[in-house]
């Protein structure tokens, strides 16, 4: 399994409405793709932090993932919600396996 995590920092007129609007069409573009096991998005607890709006993703494998970065939804999220209201943006992949090696994933 991979989680597939996105960190963005917000550009600085986006307010807690429109944060909160990007939590929820997040999990609802994202949910629509169907290598996507698992959303999950929120906001960070801490207000000093550099990445205040996070996404995980669960594949079954980068195979998957990579499918998942060519999906018309996926797509449409990133036009939608990610380029008009944020500024930067961070993302790192784990796999999730223990006992997998990470050349298989």
């Amino acid at each position: 399994m991979i989680d597939h995590l996105l960190f963005y920092k917000l550009k600085p007129e986006v307010d807690e409405n429109t944060l909160e609007d990007m939590i929820r069409m997040s999990r609802s573009l994202l949910l629509k793709i169907p290598v996507v096991l698992t959303v999950r998005s929120g906001r960070t607890i801490d207000p000093a932090s550099d990445w205040p709006f996070y996404i995980l993703l669960e594949f079954d494998s980068l195979d998957k993932k990579r499918i998942f970065q060519d999906d018309p939804n996926y797509l449409k999220f990133l036009k939608v919600i990610v380029d008009p209201n944020t500024s930067q943006g961070y993302t790192v992949d784990y796999e999730t396996d223990p006992s997998k090696d990470l050349k298989y994933s």
